[in-house]
């Protein structure tokens, strides 16, 4: 979608393979679950309990294409994300019944304006102006568990220009995704439609426009984002 100030931001449709669209709810974020990024952001890679942040949903680009280089920041920076779909409502599930509420996955990519999320940071103030902000959520396809299984390994990949800049597997997240889950359902009751985006290894960094953003995870439909004008 190409950004203009007359647009008016509908409710997104998320895509199953299969021509399937589902109502998107809310966008969760988990932040530092891979141990490499978590060290390249400065912080220890402990097993402290995961922690959260949240997108609209209307923040979202379903199957990628073009999106804007964003207002107020000069460090715009990609984050390859392994993405689930909530398909059955979930609230206070232990982990070892949480994957029966995924119903679908794809890569996304969680967009950032890294100077606004570390300076809130320092400051010890929400991260909602780096990380909530149009057209920050690229989603790719879902795929339905029933075709591809729960992804608890395989490669996440993200290239930039064809260069690699960000390679890691998913079996290297700190927190799986059914624990993810579990913590996630003591904060909030999920419904069908609320995605969950899971961490992103090491190797961010910062894009401007005309930079191609081409996400891969092993066994889902890739992603393939250009970064365009400022706004």
């Amino acid at each position: 979608m190409t950004y203009s100030l007359d647009n008016v931001w509908p409710t997104p449709l998320v895509e199953i393979q299969g021509g399937e669209r589902v109502a998107l709810g809310r966008i969760f974020c988990v932040g530092r679950n891979y141990e490499a990024h978590a060290r390249e952001m400065g912080k220890d890679p402990d097993r402290d309990p995961p922690f959260f942040f949240t997108k609209w949903a209307e923040t979202a680009v379903i199957g990628g294409g073009e999106i804007a280089y964003p207002a107020a920041t000069e460090n715009f920076h990609y984050e390859v994300e392994l993405v689930a779909l909530i398909g059955e409502p979930a609230f206070r599930v232990p982990a070892n019944k949480a994957l029966d509420c995924v119903r679908a996955y794809a890569v996304g990519l969680d967009m950032t304006r890294r100077d606004l999320q570390l300076k809130a940071r320092g400051e010890g103030r929400p991260w909602d102006t780096g990380k909530n902000f149009e057209q920050s959520a690229p989603l790719g396809t879902f795929h339905r568990v029933s075709d591809v299984g729960h992804l608890d390994r395989g490669s996440i990949r993200l290239t930039v220009n064809g260069e690699v800049k960000q390679e890691a597997d998913l079996s290297d997240m700190i927190w799986s995704v059914p624990e993810i889950l579990h913590f996630l359902s003591e904060l909030y009751p999920l419904r069908p439609g609320d995605i969950v985006m899971t961490g992103t290894p090491a190797g961010v960094g910062p894009v401007v426009p005309g930079d191609r953003l081409f996400a891969t995870i092993d066994g889902l439909s890739s992603l393939d984002v250009t970064i365009g004008a400022r706004i």
